[in-house]
Formats: structure tokens, sequence, C-alpha cells
């Protein structure tokens, strides 16, 4: 096995990065940059490599705090509180969605899975057609593809599917049913399988990693445990911008406020955070689309029994994917859904899981020969599937409401027979849908009759997600985007969003990959608009 890679979050601080734990700050304080970026994530970290290496001062900021591999230590009770929003329990408002988003340095890419495709061709096309994006096509977008592919080792995987994994693609062979590999930004990878709590060798190649490193190198500057609050405007100019310090849990303000001045502002906090930034600062929103149209990719579930063990925890914790049921089903026709198989760990299982008692004991007593099933729900592309919308509460934290329509419970009965019935071809001793009023069945027939009579209802069906998109769409038609097709916000000619938000429907697809490569777009086009000279790309040496 070879050696983890050297930490570079270990190796920058000794050489001197420009980092302030907000938490340990006795007084308010102005800073001033270039350009303030609000968020370390998929769409901050490209941005903060781009502008840095353009020449621009960069301030980053982040709610979270800043962890290194020698923090993860596998244990999923250490990484839900520290690495997640909400400990990883960040819901609708009717509690019905469970929501998986990282917030640490690095964001959800520090946590996420690897999992990496590019924007889907039907996504674009709708996109197109649809939302006022005409630039938006494969061939405009496959050199920004290129360029974080390379920069983020995406790539084909080249070890064989972990017994979870191979399992999907046994049971959908016997059934005609197409699947492929999933391509993974890693380098180096153990396949540990531990992804979901932060990599603990260096390989998985998340910002925290790669882009904010090489930012902080080129002497941007991070503040962590810092919560962005508001924006004041003059005209149409953000002028400043009020932060609140966090303490060292990142729960509670401290009292210390920190004001931000910037030529520019970047917006790359996440669906939900960014909206809810904007609803706060009560930003220009003249045809009410602020937090509208926000997408989850409502996600179900099914667990299988085998005989065999599973050990699903083990192993990269996804390489294997099936499309089928997206390409049988027109784009805006009935719900398509992508199936993955998703890593199983004690505490995510448990919690994930119905029933309870000796039920649930039961099911957990067999946690070595569980397998999962997962069907990510393609919304957006059409009326019923609209998505959510982000307000927020009294004190300004954001709330998602989500509507769970009878157009999407169609798509997850029709989700649950379909994984139901992969799994049984594969060999399942049992099957369990993960609803409330479902059992263990052991015989497609009766797991067949059994999900076709059960009620879908919210908090009956378990709902999840890990896939937070739109609330701030883009546009080259103002009616239909409250940014234009450069991320560019309209109203303000110095704030941009450079995050999933921007999305008009879901992706589709997992979509870390399509962030990136349109951050990498979005900032090269503002490093250049900033400094008058040609955009420089990401690096590819490391």
């Amino acid at each position: 096995m070879s050696s983890p890679i050297p930490d570079p979050v270990v190796a920058g601080l000794a050489a001197g990065w420009q980092v302030t734990d907000a938490s340990t700050l006795q007084a308010d304080r102005t800073l001033e940059a270039d350009v303030v970026i609000v968020g370390s994530g998929a769409g901050g970290g490209i941005t903060a490599e781009l502008l840095a290496l353009a020449g621009l001062q960069v301030l980053i900021v982040e709610e979270g705090g800043l962890k290194s591999s020698s923090d993860f230590k596998m244990r999923e009770a250490d990484a839900y509180p520290a690495l997640y929003q909400e400990s990883a329990a960040r819901k609708t408002r009717d509690k019905a969605i469970n929501i998986l988003q990282g917030r640490t340095v690095g964001g959800s890419t520090t946590v996420n899975w690897t999992s990496s495709f590019r924007t889907p061709p039907g996504t674009l096309a709708h996109w197109r057609s649809q939302h006022g994006l005409a630039g938006y096509t494969e061939e405009s977008l496959a050199p920004w593809f290129a360029m974080v592919e390379r920069r983020l080792h995406i790539s084909d995987w080249p070890v064989p599917p972990n017994e979870n994994n191979d399992l999907l693609r046994r049971g959908a062979r016997k059934l005609g049913i197409p699947t492929a590999a999933i391509r993974r930004n890693v380098n180096g990878c153990w396949n540990l399988g531990y992804c979901g709590m932060g990599c603990p060798t260096n390989a998985k190649q998340s910002m925290l990693v790669t882009t904010i490193p090489a930012a902080l190198s080129l002497g941007a500057r991070l503040v962590t445990h810092a919560r962005a609050q508001r924006f004041t405007f003059k005209g149409e100019r953000v002028d400043s911008m009020q932060v609140t310090a966090l303490d060292a849990s990142g729960l509670v303000p401290t009292g210390i406020t920190l004001t931000l001045r910037a030529k520019h502002f970047v917006l790359a906090g996440g669906a939900i955070n960014t909206p809810a930034l904007l609803l706060r600062s009560q930003a220009p929103d003249p045809y009410k689309l602020l937090g509208r149209r926000t997408f989850l990719h409502p996600t179900v579930i099914s667990a299988a029994l085998f005989t065999q063990r599973v050990d699903a925890y083990a192993g990269a914790p996804q390489t294997i994917y099936s499309d089928h049921f997206l390409g049988t089903q027109a784009i805006d026709g009935a719900i398509g859904y992508k199936l993955e198989a998703p890593p199983l760990h004690p505490l995510l299982m448990a919690t994930t899981m119905g029933g309870f008692g000796e039920a649930h004991a039961r099911t957990m007593r067999e946690f070595a020969h569980v397998h999962g099933l997962l069907a990510l729900l393609r919304d957006g592309f059409h009326e019923e599937a609209a998505g959510g919308t982000v307000g927020i509460d009294a004190s300004g934290a954001p709330v998602l409401d989500y509507p769970l329509t009878p157009f999407i419970w169609d798509g997850v009965r029709r989700a649950l027979l379909a994984m139901a019935e992969i799994q049984f071809a594969a060999g399942a001793r049992s099957v369990y849908p993960v609803h409330e009023m479902a059992g263990h069945y052991t015989s497609w027939a009766q797991a067949r009759q059994a999900i076709e009579g059960l009620p879908f209802k919210p908090l009956l069906a378990r709902v999840v997600s890990a896939h937070v998109m739109g609330g701030c769409a883009m546009s080259d038609d103002e009616h239909l985007g409250v940014c234009d097709a450069h991320g560019r916000y309209r109203g303000l000619v110095n704030l941009s969003v450079h995050d999933g938000s921007l999305f008009p429907t879901s992706i589709g697809a997992n979509p870390q990959l399509s962030i990136y490569a349109l951050a990498a777009r979005l900032a090269s086009a503002l490093a250049q608009q900033l400094t008058g000279k040609p955009a420089p790309g990401l690096r590819t040496d490391a």
C-alpha cells in the first residue's frame, strides 16, 4: 500500500498561510481585498485558485473550520458534527427530506463520495430551449470540463467494484439493464470507503487539498468560523459584507463582527445558503425569483439482505451506476431516476432505515450483509417537479420548503420497484424498501405487490438528498434568472454567484463536476474583466 500523500494543510500552515480563525478574535475587524469569496467548496475553491493565479488579492470566508487529514479518524460520531451542515441533519421545513451538505473548508467536496459526471447533454439542451442559456453547449463547456478533470485527477477508476456496487452491476445485467463505471477525483486512493468522513490519506482531490492550498500559497487569505450575514448596498454596488464570528464549534456567535470590503464579491456558499444570504440582505429581486426553483434530486433507498457478506462500508463508495431509467423517460415526461449504490456505515444506516425497537435492531444486526441502492430523481424538468423555495425564518436562518407532489411520488414508487427487482435478480434473501410501513419481502412477487400498495406521503417514505441546486438561477432572460449567463447578479454590478445555485434545473447526475467546470468558466471571465489580462488556467502539475 502506498504512503499517505503529504498533508498540504499542515505544510501550508507551517509555511505561513494567512488563515484567521474568527472564533479566536477579541475585537471587531475590517478586512479588504480585491475579491471576497463566500464559501470554499466546489465553486469557491476553483474560483479562489483562478483569481489568485491572476494576481488578485483574494479573501475566502468559510462558516466551518479548517480540518486536515490528521483530523479525519474514520469515525461518524466525530465527522458529522464537524464537517456537515447541522451535524448532517439539515432538513426541509416539514422534516420530510434529510439534506447532507458540507460545512468545512472544502465544503461538500471534503465529504462527498467522489462521483464525477459531466453535465448530461439532455440537461444542457433543456437549458438552451427552456431557460435562456444559448451559450451552454457541450462544445463550449468541453474545454472547462477538460481543465478541471486534469486539475483534479478525474478519471476512470481501475479497481474492481466492491460487493455493494457489483451487486448493482450483476443484478442489472440479469435483467438486461445497462450499467457503467463512475469516474472519480482521486490520486493514490487506498480504496478505504470512508470518503464521507473526510479522506484520511489526502487521496481525494477535494478543494481542501487542491485549489484552496494553491490559492493560499499564492497569497490568498482564509477566514474560518465566519458566517456571512448580510450585504450593505450603495446604489448598484455591494459596499460591504457583515460577517458574524462563530465559536470553535461553529454554532454560537461570539459577538464579534467582521466588515469585509472588496472590489467584487463572489457567492459560493451552495444552494440554500447563497439564496438565504441574499434574502437577508434584501438584494434586488424584481421578478421574485430569488430562492425559488431549488432542486434536490429527491433520493429514495432500497435495502437488501444477502447470504454473503456485503461489507458496504469497505472499498470505493460509488463506482457503478445506471442511467437506464433516465434514458427511458422523456426529459420532460414522467420523472426519471439514476441508480447508484451508496456506502453504508452504522450511524448513517441506523438513522436512515425505517422502523424502531426490535425490528430496527434486527436490521442493524445484519449490517455486514446489507446492500443498499439509491435512486436520484431528476427534478426540475416538469411543472409538477418545480423544486422548492428557500426562505429565511425570524432569526434569518435558511429554510427550504420542498413540496413532494403526486408526480414525484409516482417516480418514488417506480424507483423502489426497479431497485427491488434488481436486488432480487442479484440474489437477495430479502428486500426492504425504506418506508415506515414496508417490511422485509422475500420474493420479487411479494415485494412488487407490497410496494404497489404502500401509501406514499411525507415522513412515510424516507427521502434524502446530498445534491442541492438552484435558487439563484442563471439565464439570458431576466424574467427567468436572477443571474445572467456569466453568473453576474442582476442589479448589483460587483456581485457574482459561482455555485450550484445557478442551475435552472437539477443536473440529473452528481453535480460536483458540473460546478467545477461552471466555476472555472465564470471565474476565468471574471479574472480577465478585473485585471484586463488573459486569465490563467488551473494548475496541472498537482
